[in-house]
């Protein structure tokens, strides 16, 4: 049976650096998603990322269980997300259409109509997440990527769970508004 990421974590605490090897695998591409999807910039996104993953290295020492390991990472995530927006003074990049973080798949048995449809309902969805406001798109995007529960989501952004669950249903019920018959 597979250990646990919290198990994994504490043995990385204890200087297994395969432990380490198996949490980054486990997560790295939920994580990325989260970062970008949250400043739209593949640049800045892979500089936030990396230095997640160096916080996360650097307070391994003091790592506790006292939540899921997801809550616990994407905590700092949220935080160095929220130090990245006040030095930018809230500065927000709109995503380019051409560097869509998520292309569908190029698959030669469809139809070309097929694939524009999906692109177009791809872009309308990205245009739908970039207007939420910040709070229900992180709510939304800690939700779909990480798997986090309300609860989570509370605990990593520091809101109480009402809070959260709030900018969840709404978000929700915005994207549902978009893309209700689809």
């Amino acid at each position: 049976m597979a250990a646990g990421d919290e198990q994994l974590m504490l043995a990385y605490r204890e200087g297994d650096a395969g432990a380490f090897d198996e949490l980054y695998r486990r997560h790295k591409g939920g994580l990325y998603r989260f970062v970008l999807r949250s400043v739209r910039d593949r640049a800045v996104a892979e500089e936030l990322y990396q230095e997640v993953w160096m916080r996360a290295i650097e307070a391994r020492g003091r790592y506790q269980v006292q939540a899921k390991f997801t809550t616990w990472l994407y905590t700092i995530a949220h935080n160095r997300l929220v130090d990245h927006w006040r030095k930018r003074a809230l500065r927000v990049v709109s995503l380019d259409e051409e560097s869509d973080p998520v292309d569908p798949p190029a698959d030669p048995s469809l139809q070309p109509e097929k694939i524009l449809e999906g692109k177009q309902s791809l872009a309308r969805f990205v245009r739908v997440l970039e207007a939420l406001p910040a709070a229900q798109r992180e709510a939304f995007l800690l939700h779909e990527e990480a798997g986090m529960s309300v609860a989570e989501i509370a605990h990593a952004t520091g809101a109480n769970e009402e809070a959260a669950k709030s900018r969840l249903r709404y978000a929700l019920s915005r994207l549902n508004e978009a893309f209700g018959d689809e």
